[in-house]
């Protein structure tokens, strides 16, 4: 029968080693091992923590704290660039006739 409870590192460490011949498992707190019964009733037990030497995944706050110069570096130089060629087509745009405008507006396709 499938419940709703919070799995253990220990519980998968077990299910990997021995898979369908594990008939029940019991978490013992005192040593903060998971203990499993096997069909042929020997018992196999595994700590319930990860290694602190492991290397947990970046998480965006972890990105953000470590490399925050580089992104407000990239930041400030991607605005500055198109600042510049925001800047440089109102001067072309500025600079035409009545007559250019209109034509380069009916050329420019609507998509």
């Amino acid at each position: 029968m499938l419940t709703l409870q919070r799995q253990r590192v220990g519980h998968d460490i077990l299910l990997a080693r021995h898979g369908n011949l594990i008939s029940s498992m019991r978490f013992d707190r005192s040593n903060d091992r998971v203990v499993a019964v096997l069909n042929d009733g020997t018992t196999d037990s595994a700590p319930n923590l990860i290694s602190p030497l492991l290397e947990m995944p970046e998480t965006l706050r972890s990105v953000l704290r470590s490399d925050w110069r580089a992104l407000v570096m990239g930041s400030a130089m991607m605005l500055a660039i198109g600042l510049l060629a925001a800047a440089a087509s109102i001067a072309l745009t500025g600079n035409m006739s009545d007559e250019q405008l209109a034509q380069l507006s009916y050329s420019t396709s609507l998509y």
